[in-house]
């Protein structure tokens, strides 16, 4: 893959009318887990750990701040927030594909400069199944 530009990374939320973007993330991180299942036992090969493939809980989360894109993009954040809303949401990933599924919002900030503009930070976590299409 050749290199992308940062700013690409999208993020965008179904508000119930499509699919829109949200935000001017100036930064992003986008995560998956898995957590293992151990089942090793005093039998197992040599004392080596033994995994259980397909076991473990997976999840993803993003994080990134940066400034709203307009103040319905604002709205849609806070209220998802404050209800504690699951509502599906789509992470673009240049030359890679899109990841969409349901995420909660599990923390928001503010903050911002005398002399510049308001800044929001985001975290999301995974709360079901996720997609995967390719771009």
């Amino acid at each position: 893959m050749v290199a992308q530009k940062g700013r690409d990374l999208l993020l965008k939320i179904d508000g119930g009318n499509g699919l829109v973007t949200v935000a001017g993330l100036r930064s992003k991180r986008l995560a998956f887990n898995a957590e293992t299942v151990d089942i090793t036992d005093a039998e197992s090969a040599g004392r080596w750990r033994e995994l259980l493939g397909g076991a473990g809980v997976q999840r993803a989360s993003l994080t990134g701040d940066g400034i709203f894109k307009d103040q319905a993009s604002d709205v849609a954040v806070r209220t998802a927030f404050f209800a504690g809303s699951i509502l599906a949401w789509q992470i673009v990933l240049p030359a890679f594909g899109t990841v969409t599924g349901p995420f909660q919002i599990t923390a928001l900030e503010y903050s911002g400069e005398h002399n510049g503009e308001i800044r929001f930070e985001l975290a999301l976590e995974s709360a079901g199944s996720l997609g995967f299409g390719s771009l």
